[in-house]
């Protein structure tokens, strides 16, 4: 779990802290609608600079995690995830699972109203299941609900599985609950989460309000702006003004500068950060090929230089997942431009050759500035690595869905805490499989794992053996989990860490 500290900063630019004193109005506004950072005390209304655009509105449709984090505070499901890694009751007021792992079963909670007005019914939570099972683009969930038969009992949903799934919990609490019928997400959602949506703005701002009707315990935010930036310069350059209030997945870079009229605090961002390399596109179609770019590149240079440390990791998990995480297969591949070389010849590239890795602009730091110190080290074993800076969106669009790219640097989460929504992406034909990894191996331990729900320690063993075959073969170049920075309004207490993509704005509070 991410261990979380508080840093005060004494070193900052002297400009930078002008602007964002405490008490001061700031130099920018936020928005084009002239929202502007907290300056009073007890202030109820919050500006969060996020770092890109949301890709959806609609639940069913959110592929990226900084769009799941922010909805998080919108949508819910029967259960939800809390900053311990547990699954606790949200929409549902209690849950129980059968003696053989095939039966839950979940009791409605009373009260509970949509955004819209209207109460919750197991008509509602029957609807969403559905709609989840054929529209989701989340593959592990759809996999996950699609099997389940979902019937009612007076207040109690129970669903029946076809065998036993350890993992089902989780995948539960990414079905959230909508109002039947309802089709107008994209343009103005409805959940029962403590924030209702107010406005969006492409590429603007994403607005939500307090949800008086919360059966939970209450926001004590009014309001939260999400101020959308094109750029991380950007937004570093609103928080040395002091036009926002909260400021997210920052990098030590970032945090030297920043004024000291923030709070800083820090853990992991939970990614499994790599240089991902399209497995169907040659030279990376060969096996040497990938092993040799791994002895090539400095990783702990890469770590230090470029994004400040953080944690190694040596295949597709992070240390959140201590469960499974095994931090000695990132020894397995030292830096060794010697061995490089010689895998280099085997393979039949003796000489060398030219690729571009491609990275988001907004994410300029750390992957941008990972890419120049990959690119320094494999010019000394005779590879020409050309920087490839696009948008976020045509990221996902061209790299991500359409598969169009020959390495990226991008760090991978999963909408659930399991083991399987981190691995089934590279199962041979998955969705998700950007890559394009086909192994018959991996394929078929990944199968074993999820048929040994029953047997923890056996399932717990396959998933290890998945992630030493994704490191034997070098599916990618493995680099770290990140580390975070989170920079706060000190008008403002109670941010917490999740051990995946969220930002819990209900817990958010005025300082004073």
């Amino acid at each position: 779990m991410k261990k979380i500290t508080a840093l005060f900063l004494a070193a900052v630019l002297a400009a930078c802290a002008l602007c964002g004193c405490k008490g001061t109005t700031p130099a920018n506004t936020a928005s084009s609608d002239e929202t502007t950072a907290s300056s009073g005390a007890a202030a109820t209304e919050i500006v969060v600079g996020i770092p890109q655009d949301l890709d959806s509105l609609d639940p069913y449709q959110v592929g990226a995690a900084g769009t799941r984090e922010v909805m998080f505070n919108v949508y819910e499901g029967l259960v939800k995830l809390n900053p311990d890694g547990d699954y606790v009751d949200a929409v549902a007021s209690s849950h129980s699972v059968s003696e053989d792992g095939l039966t839950y079963t979940f009791t409605l909670r009373d009260g509970v109203k949509f955004h819209n007005g209207s109460e919750v019914t197991t008509d509602d939570v029957v609807y969403s299941f559905e709609t989840c099972a054929a529209n989701t683009v989340n593959e592990s969930v759809k996999t996950a609900i699609s099997v389940a038969e979902v019937t009612v009992s007076g207040k109690d949903i129970i669903i029946t599985l076809p065998e036993m799934n350890s993992d089902f919990l989780a995948y539960v609490s990414n079905v959230y609950i909508t109002p039947a019928g309802y089709t107008d997400h994209a343009t103005a959602p409805i959940g029962t989460g403590p924030f209702k949506f107010d406005s969006y703005k492409v590429q603007d701002s994403f607005v939500v309000v307090k949800n008086e009707d919360y059966y939970g315990t209450p926001a004590a935010l009014d309001k939260v702006t999400f101020k959308i930036f094109s750029s991380q310069n950007d937004r570093l350059n609103a928080l040395q003004a002091g036009s926002i209030d909260l400021a997210t997945h920052l990098t030590s870079d970032h945090v030297a500068v920043i004024p000291d009229t923030y709070t800083i605090m820090d853990a992991t961002m939970n990614l499994a950060v790599a240089l991902y390399l399209n497995n169907a596109k040659a030279p990376f179609d060969n096996e040497k090929v990938r092993q040799a770019l791994w002895y090539a590149i400095d990783i702990d240079k890469v770590m230090n230089m470029a994004a400040g440390g953080g944690v190694k990791i040596g295949s597709s998990m992070f240390p959140a997942f201590a469960k499974y995480f095994d931090a000695s297969l990132a020894d397995n591949y030292s830096y060794d431009p010697a061995k490089a070389q010689e895998l280099l010849k085997e393979a039949g590239y003796e000489n060398g050759f030219t690729f571009k890795i491609t990275y988001a602009t907004e994410y300029e730091h750390p992957y941008g500035d990972m890419a120049a110190v990959i690119k320094e080290d494999l010019a000394k074993v005779g590879i020409t690595a050309e920087l490839d800076p696009i948008e976020w969106n045509s990221w996902l669009s061209d790299v991500y869905q359409g598969r169009n790219f020959e390495t990226t640097l991008v760090g991978f989460d999963t909408s659930v805490l399991t083991a399987s929504g981190m691995l089934q992406r590279w199962t041979t034909g998955a969705g998700k499989n950007m890559i394009n990894y086909s192994n018959a191996e991996y394929d078929e331990t990944f199968e074993k794992a999820q048929k040994a729900a029953s047997d923890d320690e056996l399932q717990t063993s396959l998933y290890k053996q998945c992630l030493e075959i994704l490191n034997k073969t070098a599916a990618n170049v493995y680099i770290e989990d990140l580390p975070e920075y989170v920079a706060i309004n000190p008008a403002f207490t109670g941010y917490e860490f999740y051990p995946l993509y969220i930002l819990d704005m209900s817990t958010v509070r005025p300082a004073q």
